[in-house]
């Protein structure tokens, strides 16, 4: 076979994993990354006096994520995976309680006692073991919850998640095969990376290079076109190149902007993609925030707390890898004309700090060190009814010009597992082609 020049766009894991098929395979690879770093929506910086690296936007594996694993002992990183089993807590009634094995959910006084627990757990266990999503995602979470959970199981349970996920105006419309995905596969116990996911992609970025993978950073893809003889043309801001085939990793939104020679029908599919953004404001505090160790807090719009999710990542792991400093992310995920886009992180933080001291009655605001803001404007896609017809496929109309994304893995929610497995099939298609 001959060795052909292939582009990928995007140094995410999923851009990395389909660069090393792609090299394995005896090909000749460039990846363009915006960025200055590999990771994509998981890369993480690290601060002096840091040893090791934290993620942008809060990060972990399960222990069920086999397509992460699999690369993994593929690269032969595993002596670097590391498995914890932190605190997850959820809130009722003013105060809260952990939800994070069968014992404690048995325990979990906001359903009650007598028959919603016992539906909740029914409808847990079906949702583990069936593996028939097809016919969830012509209803949505709340109808389809509210007639097998009931009710108050869903009220108290599933509809804070969905609303705190989607915002009102999805909430009630989010199709139940999102909800088995996540529910069907997932772990308590979770999985970081020595060093930090940063660390992963860096250790990952090398052995593509050192295996003859061109990375260059900084390096934004401004339009890409198909050729008469089918070859693909990259245009940047230093001039054209031409490859025999490319793969985007992106957003469906920027893979319309670049690719406008698509044709009209495959072209609005990825405009009519659903998605929303995700803010996060890092806080580095003097003490730590959980007296008892939690490390994820589940925070429920309804009870007036102004994010999702409050998780203290020095519960999770050790702060003495960030030197001293206790970490906490505040995290939200939020339509992109939502005001947290807007607002400084100065701002953001005189919102949510006063809810602090619902976490611990001790908080002051001189505990706070320093803040970090990150804002995505894609974050988590939008899976309506009948999402599935939606999906667009990997090769698209235009010869040479594949497109793999988080919108593509559905019914399974975003993650770099799934990124992981998009990209792969992505290579194996491009592969076949050549």
């Amino acid at each position: 076979m001959d060795k052909k020049r292939i582009a990928i766009v995007g140094a995410g894991f999923g851009g990395l994993s389909a660069a090393y098929d792609l090299v394995k395979a005896g090909h000749q690879v460039t990846i363009f990354e915006n960025a200055a770093t590999p990771g994509g929506l998981a890369a993480g910086y690290k601060e002096p006096g840091w040893d090791w690296t934290v993620e942008k936007f809060y990060h972990h594996w399960f222990t069920s994520d086999k397509h992460m694993f699999d690369l993994i002992h593929e690269l032969d990183l595993d002596a670097k995976v590391m498995v914890r089993s932190p605190k997850t807590v959820m809130y009722t009634k003013g105060k809260f309680y952990p939800f994070d094995s069968i014992v404690s959910a048995l325990l979990y006084p906001g359903l009650g006692f007598g028959i919603n627990k016992i539906r909740f757990g029914l409808v847990g266990v079906y949702l583990r073991l069936t593996k028939n999503w097809k016919p969830m995602e012509q209803t949505t979470v709340a109808q389809w919850m509210s007639k097998w959970a009931g009710d108050k199981v869903y009220r108290e349970m599933w509809e804070p998640m969905v609303v705190g996920k989607f915002g009102e105006n999805y909430a009630e419309k989010v199709n139940m095969a999102w909800m088995w995905a996540r529910l069907h596969t997932r772990s308590t116990k979770l999985v970081t990376y020595e060093g930090g996911f940063q660390a992963f992609a860096d250790d990952f970025a090398a052995i593509l290079q050192n295996m003859g993978v061109e990375i260059r950073y900084n390096t934004a893809v401004e339009k890409i076109s198909s050729e008469k003889d089918q070859s693909v043309k990259v245009s940047l801001k230093a001039g054209e190149e031409t490859f025999d085939r490319i793969l985007v990793t992106l957003s469906p939104g920027q893979m319309a902007a670049m690719t406008p020679q698509l044709p009209q029908d495959y072209l609005q599919g990825l405009l009519v993609l659903k998605s929303i953004g995700a803010v996060v404001l890092m806080i580095s505090l003097k003490h730590q925030l959980s007296r008892e160790g939690y490390y994820w807090y589940n925070l429920p719009k309804s009870a007036g707390f102004p994010f999702l999710a409050l998780v203290e990542h020095t519960n999770f792991l050790p702060k003495e890898k960030y030197g001293g400093e206790h970490l906490i992310y505040c995290g939200d995920y939020l339509e992109t004309d939502h005001e947290y886009f807007k607002l400084t992180k100065e701002e953001l933080l005189e919102r949510f700090l006063p809810s602090f001291t619902q976490v611990n009655p001790d908080f002051k605001p001189e505990w706070v060190n320093r803040t970090w803001l990150t804002r995505s404007n894609y974050a988590q896609p939008v899976p309506l009814l009948n999402h599935s017809k939606n999906i667009p496929t990997i090769q698209t109309p235009l010869p040479g010009i594949f497109f793999a994304s988080m919108s593509q893995v559905y019914p399974w929610d975003r993650g770099t597992n799934f990124a992981v497995e998009i990209a792969r099939k992505a290579a194996s298609q491009i592969i076949s082609t050549l």
